[in-house]
């Protein structure tokens, strides 16, 4: 799983990339949980991933961190709700090339 492998560049990085990395593993952990029909383990690793994404601003590394909160935070509460049907799409990691102008 593509998170394995992630773990292993996770492990060598300092804060805070460290813990934004993590993060992102922790969510698409999630949704690897969510595909095997495990919405208890993906709801567990989406708010682990939440709680590490809290600190970071709207723009961290070229990500928009704040998209990809709203987003969890949609299935999060999707997930919760007895027999919902999901009709949400994945979220997703939007880079944001910024322009430096001289």
């Amino acid at each position: 799983m593509a998170h394995e492998h992630w773990e292993g560049v996770w492990l060598k990085c300092q804060e805070p990339e460290k813990s934004f990395l993590q993060a992102l593993i922790q969510m698409a952990a999630a949704f690897h949980h969510l595909q095997r029909n495990n919405s208890r383990g993906a709801v567990s690793l989406l708010k682990a991933a939440l709680r590490k994404l809290e600190p970071y601003p709207a723009l961290f590394e070229s990500v928009e961190v704040a998209s990809l909160r709203e987003e969890a935070k949609a299935w999060l509460e999707v997930l919760k709700a007895p027999n919902s049907a999901i009709h949400l799409p994945l979220p997703q990691i939007r880079l944001t090339s910024l322009s430096i102008e001289a």
